[in-house]
């Protein structure tokens, strides 16, 4: 059973720096592109970040430029999200996902319904 297990969530005052992780369990990790997603209290879900089944190519929200960095370790199987001067308005529920496209290319990454496994969300809390 393909599974996506999160953490390295937690709380941090306003500027501070966080690093998630999502290790992948039950797939060929490799073959598939991957993204975060993060969802604030009373909002939707939105896209954050994205990286190719190779990590040459990554995609990033203009939210979170110069701030956030996605990369991945094929080797471990895991992915990253390092996070540097953190806001309030970061406060979310951050979700990691696989995709069965690659990303190499441009391709619709920020698109919630292409991709195919989630994980359980890790809570990031970020206080004034």
């Amino acid at each position: 059973q393909p599974q996506l297990v999160e953490s390295g969530g937690g709380l941090v005052q306003a500027g501070g720096s966080l690093r998630l992780s999502c290790q992948a369990i039950g797939f060929t990790f490799s073959r598939y592109g991957m993204g975060w997603f993060r969802q604030a209290p009373g909002k939707e879900r939105e896209f954050v970040a994205a990286i190719s089944r190779t990590g040459e190519t990554t995609y990033h929200a203009d939210s979170v430029k110069g701030r956030f960095t996605i990369s991945r370790d094929n080797v471990n199987k895991t992915m990253y999200l390092q996070m540097i001067s953190l806001k309030p308005e970061d406060t979310a529920d951050f979700y990691c996902a696989a995709s069965r496209n690659s990303f190499i290319t441009s391709e619709t990454y920020w698109r919630e319904s292409d991709y195919i496994y989630w994980g359980q969300g890790t809570r990031v809390t970020v206080s004034s």
